[in-house]
């Protein structure tokens, strides 16, 4: 069962192959959710300072009867919190808010802030300074592991260049249909574990015909098809929902997708708009 099964990271910790993702779960919404994914067997939630539903997954987490060593629990640094005093604060604010002695993982939320992201300025010597303030809570015993997200080869050099600790984890986009090799390939090189959120392409691959036509091959939903595509890939999928039917489908992934239909699949045009989510600037767009 994929959700006791788990990855090791480059410090030794381990981390739940499966998580569960919270972005755009309302805060008040938070806390049910986590304890039905808990209850069905997700032991790794995924949350952000970003999201602002922390309190909620917090809540969730002392709640689920679960013991808390069981659980591991990832949040992340703000975007736009580019220097050390203001990470050493976001750090405890996070274990403040969330009401936990300490969060599994913390990663840098994007190398630049949104409103900033398709600018040339690369933001290395606050990624830096970041990555200092996550470094020390490291070592304080705050935080169990420490990562980034959204960081492309020069940002994680800037890190792997200067850091005491390097990065366990780079959260990327990364789904059937766009999956960036050569990114990928260098962060295993690395020793860093990837992260792929939106492992459904923010369910465009819901509509994709070739992605339907493989999933019915295989007798399975297209969100089961693509997050097996990321576990075939040595990725941690992250598919996020607050509906407990989804919940158990994406869990309910033990198959294995042939090489012959992982190469077709790998080799699907690009989705080029991801709907109303093409604002965000990971899928492309520009935040209005």
């Amino acid at each position: 069962m994929i959700l006791r099964e788990n990855y090791t990271l480059s410090n030794g910790v381990e981390i739940p192959k499966l998580g569960l993702g919270t972005w755009f779960i309302n805060d008040n919404d938070a806390a049910q959710a986590v304890k039905d994914a808990i209850e069905m067997g997700y032991r790794h939630i995924d949350t952000a300072q970003a999201y602002q539903n922390e309190r909620g997954v917090g809540e969730g987490i002392r709640n689920c009867g679960i013991a808390r060593k069981e659980l591991f629990v990832t949040t992340k640094l703000a975007a736009e919190v580019k220097s050390y005093n203001e990470a050493v604060a976001s750090i405890d604010n996070s274990l403040k808010t969330l009401g936990l002695d300490y969060i599994d993982m913390m990663i840098i939320h994007s190398p630049k802030p949104w409103m900033e992201f398709h600018r040339p300025e690369p933001y290395f010597e606050g990624n830096r300074e970041a990555w200092r303030a996550l470094e020390e809570a490291y070592n304080a015993g705050k935080l169990r592991s420490i990562g980034v997200s959204n960081f492309q080869k020069a940002d994680l050099d800037n890190i792997l260049d200067s850091c005491t600790v390097n990065p366990m984890v780079n959260q990327i986009l990364a789904h059937i249909s766009n999956t960036p090799k050569a990114l990928i390939e260098y962060c295993k090189e690395k020793n860093i574990l990837v992260e792929a959120y939106s492992p459904i392409g923010h369910g465009e691959l819901m509509k994709n015909e070739e992605v339907k036509k493989m999933a019915n091959k295989y007798g399975v939903s297209v969100p089961q098809l693509s997050i097996r595509y990321c576990l075939e890939l040595g990725l941690l999928p992250l598919p996020k929902t607050a509906n407990p039917a989804h919940m158990k489908n994406n869990s309910e992934v033990n198959f294995e997708i042939l090489a012959d239909d992982m190469e077709f699949l790998k080799k699907l045009s690009t989705i080029e708009n991801y709907g109303e989510a093409s604002i965000f600037p990971v899928y492309g767009g520009k935040l209005r």
